[in-house]
């Protein structure tokens, strides 16, 4: 399923740009693509380890992005991201990310669930930064070639720590629970966005502490709304 999605879907994208006249095609890739190697910030210059069939369909897409601006002279630009959360982001979807999990269960007073002891590291990048960065993407000239990062790219935290966080933040006041670690789960994260501020002149600004704030906020006001039906 990851395969038809994610290659064949982006191959049907990019077919469809070109036989249209589409000008830029701009591609969600991941940081995944990295894999588990040691060294810190991320760099693009850095091989591609695909440790999951998730991470090497996205290194895939970013094959053909640089195939069809190179072949067909479709502009296209693939971003690395890191990380995303905010406002509206689903807690209870099968591809949920840790931080409205997080919220959710904590204002509930449930306790959060954590894989593996919880040390591994995360580049956390808020949404607004990234629909900036995309806006930006539309129409600044000369795209690059290769992918760019978009994460924080100034601090990782913990899981732990994390979790630490969100509990100061929605007043829980429980300890989370541990289970099993995820098999090619990365280990630790963190972005080099010095590429994609020079091409953009921008780079994902807002500090976790804010981000986790806004997104309690809306989580709260969402609560508050009238269901439908």
């Amino acid at each position: 399923e990851v395969t038809d999605v994610n290659i064949g879907g982006t191959l049907n994208v990019l077919l469809a740009a070109r036989e249209l006249g589409v000008r830029r095609v701009v591609f969600a890739s991941s940081s995944s693509v990295y894999g588990n190697t040691p060294k810190l910030p991320k760099v693009e210059t850095m091989p591609i380890i695909a440790l999951s069939p998730y991470a090497a369909t996205k290194a895939s897409g970013e094959t053909y992005c640089t195939s069809f601006q190179t072949v067909y002279g479709l502009e296209t630009v693939a971003f690395r991201y890191f990380n995303i959360y905010g406002p509206r982001q689903a807690p209870d979807s099968q591809y949920a990310a840790v931080i409205p999990m997080f919220v959710d269960a904590m204002l509930d007073g449930r306790a959060p669930t954590i894989h593996g002891d919880g040390l591994q590291t995360r580049d956390f990048t808020f949404v607004g930064d990234v629909v900036e960065v995309l806006v930006r993407a539309g129409t600044q000239p000369n795209p690059p070639l290769h992918a760019l990062n978009v994460g924080g790219g100034k601090q990782r935290i913990s899981i732990l720590d994390l979790a630490q966080a969100i509990a100061k933040a929605t007043g829980y006041e429980g300890e989370p629970v541990h289970t099993e670690a995820r098999l090619g789960d990365v280990r630790d994260s963190l972005a080099d966005t010095t590429a994609l501020t020079e091409w953009l002149g921008f780079c994902p600004e807002t500090p976790l502490d804010e981000g986790i704030a806004r997104t309690v906020a809306a989580t709260l006001e969402s609560r508050k709304a009238p269901q439908a039906g």
